[in-house]
């Protein structure tokens, strides 16, 4: 597909704005941020594949309360709870009596502060037997995808919007030039006229008919101006510039970019595939689709292995002995089986959005479907405008031509003069405003086909009729 598109107008200057405006505009830097968050969070999405893994390590200096829980630990544990009784081997005959741990059974205050050290690794990895993992990453990638058509739709568009911009520049610049060619003919016309009433020939009504028709030519031109300074400032909007800034660049006058004689459209219905917002809707349903396999396998238990390792010691010239080691290894099972109807509600959402996606997936082809053919009809149609017109305005710069002549040779009137240059302004305005038009058509036609027509060497070309 050709990506340059605007290259087909061999205009140096279109071209210059086009590549500015794909480094510079505002809209496509967020756009692109927004696909670098995009790709950001399909990496969060990746890590849950693979096993987690962490170092700890941590001092901590501790004494129990003596209000706490250890202040009735001996009577708990059957110890006396005194220290009397303790060293008189009260807590040593429970222990021997089998009471279990009473040999402990101290009072808290008698617990003096103590140090622990350690250090080790935890591990754990859930074994997706669902699929849970394996469908995030998939509406991850799906999604990166969607962004990234996004910001190449958005691409399109800008370049599409500066073409526009740029063909309407040089429309009515040559707009213009042509009030500003009529408008020295009517100054002519009315030094002529002038002339002629002094000499008695003509009445004061041709006189104030010149004059009128020069004023009227005349207005035109300030209006002209100001639609001129204001699409010099779009197109500095676009490219990220001030106001004015591209005032010295574009001043000069250029005519309209002519369409290439012969355009390879071929086969339009294989070419809306082509656009970037409809694979954008298309990624946005594959994710809408396989979040539905995230909210299914949310049913099932979640199984992780899981494990530590490490060294534990109260004084820190043993936290390397072996006998300081601990560990703790095994799987662990996570099972829902009561969560007020949570589950099946996030099931229910995900199923409305795929369906909704899917809505959207169907609009936006059959819209694209409808610009195509709408732009491949209105470039046709007015190609065969333009021509007309082209033969209309050869016909009427003719008739003035003819009618100068008549009314200096003193034949007719000056209406038929009057009437012919009003003629030749209006035609020459619609022809210009044609080719303005037409060019237009063609950037909406390579915009409606996604910003080119060929891709590999496929398509055929040919002129449309």
């Amino acid at each position: 597909m050709d990506a340059t598109w605007w290259r087909q107008f061999n205009d140096p200057v279109l071209t210059s704005l086009e590549e500015r405006a794909a480094k510079a505009n505002l809209s496509l830097r967020t756009a692109a941020i927004r696909l670098t968050e995009s790709r950001a969070q399909q990496g969060i999405s990746a890590a849950d594949q693979f096993p987690l893994l962490r170092g700890n390590a941590s001092y901590t200096r501790a004494k129990p309360s003596e209000k706490g829980v250890f202040s009735i630990m001996s009577s708990l544990l059957g110890g006396g709870g005194s220290a009397a009784s303790t060293a008189s081997g009260a807590g040593a005959g429970a222990a021997a009596n089998g009471a279990g741990i009473g040999v402990i059974a101290a009072p808290a205050a008698n617990i003096k502060p103590f140090n622990l050290w350690q250090y080790g690794f935890d591990a754990a990895w859930e074994l997706d037997l669902w699929g849970r993992v394996r469908r995030e990453l998939e509406s991850a990638d799906a999604s990166v995808e969607a962004s990234a058509e996004a910001h190449r739709d958005l691409l399109i568009s800008v370049m599409a919007e500066v073409a526009r911009d740029y063909i309407e520049l040089r429309r009515i610049q040559r707009s213009l030039s042509i009030a500003q060619e009529n408008l020295a003919t009517a100054q002519e016309s009315l030094a002529l006229t002038e002339q002629r009433a002094a000499s008695g020939v003509v009445n004061d009504l041709e006189v104030a008919e010149a004059r009128t028709q020069l004023a009227n030519i005349q207005a035109q031109v300030p209006q002209l101006e100001q639609q001129a300074a204001q699409v010099v400032n779009q197109l500095s909007l676009l490219l990220d510039e001030p106001p004015r800034a591209l005032q010295a660049e574009l001043t000069a006058s250029r005519p309209v970019p002519p369409v290439p004689p012969r355009v390879p459209i071929g086969l339009p219905s294989e070419l809306t595939r082509r656009r970037p917002d409809i694979r954008q809707a298309e990624a946005q349903l594959h994710a809408a689709t396989a979040d539905i396999g995230v909210a299914v396998a949310d049913f099932y238990p979640r199984i992780t292995l899981s494990g530590s390792v490490g060294m534990q010691a109260l004084q820190f010239q043993n936290i390397g002995n072996w006998a300081a080691r601990q560990y703790a290894l095994g799987p662990s099972i996570t099972l829902p089986i009561f969560e007020g109807g949570r589950l099946k509600a996030t099931l229910e959402l995900r199923e409305a959005q795929q369906q909704e996606a899917a809505i959207a997936y169907h609009n936006t082809v059959l819209l694209a479907w409808h610009e195509v053919d709408n732009a491949l009809t209105a470039y046709a149609d007015e190609q065969r405008r333009n021509d007309a017109l082209a033969q209309s305005v050869r016909s009427s710069r003719q008739t003035l031509e003819l009618a100068q002549r008549r009314y200096r040779a003193g034949i007719s009137n000056f209406l038929p003069v009057l009437d012919a240059q009003r003629t030749v302004l209006q035609v020459e305005q619609d022809y210009a405003n044609s080719a303005s038009t037409l060019a237009a058509d063609l950037v909406a036609l390579y915009k409606a086909l996604g910003g080119g027509w060929e891709e590999a060497g496929t398509g055929e070309a040919t002129r449309i009729q």
